[in-house]
């Protein structure tokens, strides 16, 4: 969503005044892209609509801190939504520590002809049956492009264990859409015998 300098400013002086029409219009541009965020790292629509309540409560009391030389207001927002929602998932589970001493080189890569006949919100629900840790860390490195020192810093994990649940998502992922490919296929195959 893009938003010219000046309606951006004009959105954000008016929230700093506790306008209330502005905070409406600013909710309403910002809702359902927030909302989406939240359902992305959250495991159910309750704890992502608290995140999402939680996060534009935060974003309405720090608003004058926005500062429009360091980045856009939509990104701004959006890395509060992710933050609040880290914030509330830590609290519904519990990180393994564990130390991983070896990097990991190998990347598991997915067959793009899985990808192909598959459907983002296809790729979406797969992503939510992994683990709520890794599926975490998944969301930030590959969604949100944060560095594992970022996520181990944000999470109180080391980066070993970062790498650990990426790698793990990955390959939990390749598992789950290669199924996925081979339930397609017999559906194909069934659809030729019908006609």
């Amino acid at each position: 969503m893009y938003l010219t300098r000046k309606q951006a400013e004009e959105l954000v002086n008016g929230c700093i005044k506790n306008d209330r029409l502005a905070q409406g219009a600013l909710y309403k541009l910002f809702h359902a892209d927030m909302l989406k965020v939240c359902y992305n790292y959250l495991p159910n629509r309750e704890l992502a609509k608290e995140a999402f309540n939680l996060g534009f409560l935060k974003v309405f009391k720090s608003i004058q801190n926005f500062e429009f030389e360091k980045g856009d207001l939509g990104g701004w927002i959006r890395k509060i939504m992710i933050f609040t929602s880290i914030d509330l998932l830590r609290k519904e589970l519990k990180f393994n520590t564990l130390e991983i001493i070896e990097k990991i080189e190998n990347e598991i890569i997915i067959s793009p002809t899985i990808l192909e006949k598959l459907f983002f919100e296809d790729i979406l629900q797969k992503i939510k049956q992994l683990p709520q840790a890794t599926q975490l860390v998944f969301n930030l490195s590959v969604i949100d492009g944060f560095s594992h020192k970022e996520i181990s810093e944000k999470l109180n994990i080391s980066e070993g264990t970062s790498r650990w649940h990426l790698a793990e998502a990955k390959s939990k992922l390749r598992f789950l859409l290669e199924n996925s490919n081979n339930l397609i296929g017999k559906l194909e195959e069934r659809r030729q015998l019908v006609r």
